[in-house]
């Protein structure tokens, strides 16, 4: 299951039924009001059972609740969107790797466009947020659409224009105009929603019309791996094809999640689907319904996440924080001070948990503002003020022969040369590119188990940059002489540079 767009396979939603059953005889131990436990049986009073019903609830918030309808045109299979299908690039280790290589596998005309334009249709969900008739749903069901049509509960029918589209939270808001106030729905507070907390799903699965589901909220803050913000509830509420866009509510009838993707390994409901915040929505939807367009803060690094053996070999007692990879040139962080091999532990005295901790705090950042961050350097901590940018529309803005002297590189199994132009034009590097050239890298050594290849650079060991071999050999034989057991590196393979650490080995 591709979590990123719509067709049977990626982002979609939708509803079956749920039962709940409780078996009878079981016991469960509760407090009494002074705090002792006291058995109770599940037929009495005492265990709770769930709410009686969600029917006053649905049918107050069901007329805010539409069909979205597109119709496009499609080079290739029908329903491709505009594209021909291929096999989604998704992060080395993702769960879902290895069931969407087995799907393409078996579906090798998914992959063939015929160059035959065809008209296709599509179906998602949504929902109206002002009487004046805006319409929230997710971007990718109206991404490449040529006509969309929003249907009413009712039955009527409506022409639909995209006020404005953001693909990095997959939320889109939309405009419909009728004489009459429509009936609809607010957002919520999702930050009040806690895990176990029941939940009712709407939408329109399969184009079958209005269909109600209910579940519970089964995890928050959930990174699916399909955009830099990912920040998902996860609930087990059935949802599929055709929910896509449709509004997740608490028993109080509040908008909690837009409902998003799901997890499907053999391509139904599996009770494992994802629904965007409230919270992150509202501030989305204002600055589209204002602008069209969302502004947000950016700071011009490459981070990456800090794996045990990358914070041990800095020397680090946690896995905390976002460690920089690279600098955009004249940027925000560029500006600051902020280096390759920093690690960003705080913004603004939060701190950051997680990797992507950062991305969501610099986006919600006002462009222009000024920040305090925190970041660990050489075993020091250093506080940097920072004024945030403006988001650009566009992020990605040797000897041949083995050295003689190369005894404590060779523990990790690599052989470095400096970058001469013969190099550059054998292993094909860019002129703009520095570093010290790696000319070959032992099978099986811990250098090539840790994925370095011959014509990678190493630009830094540890937190310091390095020019020439001989400034390796020094840096790594400094390490392995204070029993470190690993050594980190700044590498960069195919234009792209990233930390990596490589173990010892016993010479």
């Amino acid at each position: 299951m591709n979590m990123k767009r719509t067709h049977p396979f990626k982002r979609h939603a939708i509803a079956s039924a749920l039962t709940i059953a409780l078996v009878g005889g079981q016991i469960a131990i509760l407090p009494d009001a002074m705090g002792t436990p006291q058995p109770v049986s599940a037929a009495g009073s005492a265990l709770q059972q769930g709410p009686a019903g969600f029917s006053t609830i649905v049918k107050r918030v069901q007329p805010a609740v539409v069909n979205v309808s597109t119709t496009g045109t499609s080079n290739g299979m029908p329903g491709s969107h505009g594209h021909k299908f291929k096999m989604p690039e998704l992060p080395e280790g993702s769960p879902f790797g290895n069931y969407l290589e087995d799907f393409f596998k078996s579906n090798p005309g998914l992959s063939q466009g015929d160059g035959i334009n065809r008209e296709f249709k599509a179906a998602g969900s949504g929902f109206v947020i002002s009487a004046d008739g805006y319409v929230v749903t997710n971007n990718h069901v109206v991404e490449h659409a040529d006509k969309i049509e929003v249907v009413l509960h009712d039955g009527s029918r409506y022409q639909a224009k995209i006020k404005g589209r953001d693909e990095k939270t997959d939320l889109a808001l939309l405009k419909i105009d009728r004489d009459q106030p429509l009936p609809y729905v607010e957002l919520g507070n999702s930050d009040n929603a806690a895990v176990g907390d029941w939940v009712v799903a709407v939408g329109n699965p399969f184009g079958l019309g209005g269909t109600v589901t209910a579940g519970i909220i089964s995890a928050r803050g959930r990174d699916i791996q399909s955009g830099p913000f990912d920040d998902y509830l996860q609930i087990d509420a059935p949802i599929n094809r055709g929910n896509s866009g449709g509004p997740l509510f608490d028993t109080q009838g509040r908008v909690i999640g837009i409902n998003t993707a799901i997890y499907s390994p053999g391509g139904g409901n599996v009770g494992i689907g994802f629904a965007i915040p409230a919270n992150m929505a509202q501030d989305i939807v204002t600055q589209l319904k204002a602008t069209g367009s969302v502004e947000r803060g950016w700071l011009g690094v490459q981070i990456q996440s800090l794996t045990d053996e990358i914070a041990e070999s800095l020397g680090l007692k946690s896995k905390r924080g976002a460690l920089v990879a690279s600098v955009v040139p004249d940027s925000p962080a560029a500006r600051s001070g902020i280096l390759p091999g920093d690690v960003i532990i705080s913004m603004n005295g939060k701190t950051l948990n997680e990797m992507r901790d950062l991305p969501k705090l610099v986006a919600k950042t006002t462009a222009g503002s000024k920040a305090a961050i925190e970041i660990s350097r050489q075993g020091r901590t250093h506080r940097l003020d920072i004024v945030i940018g403006h988001m650009p529309n566009d992020e990605r803005k040797v000897a041949l022969a083995k050295p003689d002297k190369a005894p404590e590189s060779a523990k990790l199994g690599i052989y470095l040369a400096e970058l001469t132009a013969e190099a550059r034009k054998r292993y094909d590097v860019p002129k703009d590119s520095n570093g010290v050239l790696v000319t070959s890298v032992e099978g099986g050594s811990p250098a090539a188990k840790a994925g370095i290849r011959a014509g990678s650079l190493i630009h830094m060991v540890g937190q310091d940059q390095v020019e020439t071999p001989d400034e390796v050999v020094i840096k790594v034989r400094d390490a392995a002489q204070h029993k470190r057991p690993s050594i980190l590196l700044l590498v960069e393979q195919g234009g792209e540079k990233r930390f990596i650490a490589v173990k010892f080995t016993a010479v």
